[in-house]
């Protein structure tokens, strides 16, 4: 059984054969009960009616109920009263006060002398209060009654009626061969409900497998799964894989992009390195010339270097296998230091570079990623600044956060594209790229997001294209403990040594 239709179908089974067990025991157990109740109310029944009787022979003849024809005999009931009697089915017995017996049924006369005595020890033991007692005779069991008869004096001093037990005790045993024969039936026809059932379950669940199985790769991920009735489960599992297939096409169409990009962006500097490398190893060309080309091929080999750096750090990012040194950093005097790189970045291109507010706040963070971020944006902002324009940074607390703002005045980013910005390899339809003096690589502003994220940050842009852009750079303040001056001595001490 290694389906689930199959393992569903044998666990129906088993619990439909242990419920139909455990109710065939619980109607057995009060079938029995009722029919002992019904067997009680049969045998006082009979001690009522054979009361009745007596009682009605009394009135109506007008004799002796008890009579004695014979000295040696004994004692007896009249042929009137025994005539009555007589019709009674069960064990009747009429006692006198001595105990010997005045009247016995047909039934009662069946009985050999053991069962007699027996019959007599139980009826003498019986508690005053006790409707009835099963006695066990030799060929059966017997529910006996017992009623006094004062009335009548001491010729008739009780009636003792006795009903066999053996009805009770045939009737469970027939409901138990009923529910054996029928029982295999019940459980054939359960099995082979539950297999339909099943069946028809699970027949969704074969659709939604075979979909599946057709999208083998990443070239039909475009193709979604077929939603059923709202709210069922089957539906909320489509839909959950359609989302799945999904991400898993924008993961595909992301990975294919990156690949071309990644493959364009190394393809024009191996280009220029071959040229370069060629021109130098042609005989043809001066000393001058030859050095002049290395010097080329080494900035090219530089700036691939630079792009598989790039790439380095995102890919280890995406794995999580970047560490970041956390420590208290100030960010006041690493603005200030950025401010100064800025300020000399910007002086060819007679760009100014303001910091109307620095304020002192600290931050829990990696000193040298977060030196990485300040300085991509602010170099990207002089970059696409055009010549005499304006570049303004401030570091504002706002909270439990500090904002590290970098506004220009550069040709700026259309809304369509502000959406894509921190894609790597993008460039807005390379103008930003073609505006620079050397265009980049389009993953510095995708490391600045990884870099403010990892701090528990984020990274946000406005920009409108021909007025400028605003990038913000949002961390969660941390409360920085000064060191004591006796920690302060030691790290100098440190310091001091390890240089």
């Amino acid at each position: 059984m290694g389906s689930i239709r199959s393992r569903l179908t044998a666990a129906y089974t088993a619990a439909l054969f242990t419920t139909m067990l455990l109710f065939a025991l619980a109607l057995l157990s009060v079938r029995r009960v009722t029919v002992f109740r019904e067997l009680e109310e049969r045998v006082q029944a009979e001690v009522d009616q054979t009361v009745r009787i007596i009682s009605a022979a009394g009135q109506l003849t007008r004799q002796p109920l008890v009579v004695t024809p014979d000295a040696q005999v004994g004692s007896e009931v009249s042929l009137a009263l025994r005539s009555l009697l007589d019709v009674l089915p069960d064990v009747v017995l009429v006692k006198d006060q001595r105990g010997f017996s005045l009247y016995r049924s047909a039934a009662a006369r069946g009985l050999g002398l053991s069962d007699l005595d027996q019959l007599d020890i139980v009826a003498r033991a019986m508690p005053a209060g006790r409707r009835s007692q099963r006695v066990q005779l030799s060929d059966g069991e017997l529910l006996l009654a017992v009623r006094p008869l004062s009335e009548f004096g001491s010729r008739i001093d009780r009636v003792w009626v006795g009903v066999s037990t053996g009805p009770a005790e045939l009737a469970p045993g027939e409901f138990v061969a009923t529910l054996l024969l029928i029982s295999p039936l019940l459980l054939a026809l359960s099995v082979m409900f539950a297999y339909f059932i099943a069946g028809r379950a699970f027949r969704p669940v074969d659709r939604i497998i075979d979909q599946v199985e057709a999208i083998t790769d990443g070239r039909s991920l475009h193709r979604r799964l077929a939603i059923g009735a709202a709210g069922d489960e089957l539906a909320r599992l489509s839909s959950t894989l359609n989302a799945m297939i999904e991400r898993l096409e924008t993961s595909f169409a992301a990975l294919r992009r990156f690949t071309a990009d990644a493959s364009h962006e190394l393809k024009t500097p191996l280009t220029v390195m071959r040229a370069d490398v060629e021109r130098a190893m042609s005989p043809v060309f001066t000393a001058t010339e030859q050095a002049v080309s290395l010097e080329e091929a080494l900035q090219q080999l530089t700036r691939m270097a630079d792009l598989v750096d790039s790439l380095l750090t995102l890919a280890r990012a995406d794995e999580g296998r970047f560490d970041l040194y956390r420590e208290p950093v100030e960010l006041g005097p690493l603005a200030r230091e950025v401010v100064e790189t800025a300020r000399l970045l910007g002086e060819d291109a007679a760009l100014t570079i303001d910091a109307p507010v620095i304020e002192e706040v600290g931050v829990l963070g990696d000193l040298t990623r977060l030196r990485q971020l300040f300085l991509n944006l602010v170099t990207n902002a002089i970059k696409y600044t055009p010549r005499g324009g304006r570049v303004e940074i401030t570091l504002v607390r706002s909270g439990d956060e500090v904002s590290l703002a970098v506004r220009d005045t550069g040709i700026g980013i259309a809304a369509a594209d502000l959406p894509y910005i921190f894609e790597r390899f993008w460039r807005a339809d390379r103008v930003r790229s073609r505006a620079a003096e050397r265009g980049g690589f389009g993953l510095g502003l995708a490391i600045c997001q990884w870099i403010a994220q990892a701090h528990d940050g984020s990274l946000s842009v406005q920009s409108r294209l021909g007025r400028g852009s605003t990038f913000t750079v949002t961390l969660p303040v941390a409360t920085l403990v000064a060191p004591s001056a006796g920690e302060a001595q030691v790290a100098v001490n440190q310091m001091l040594t390890s240089h």
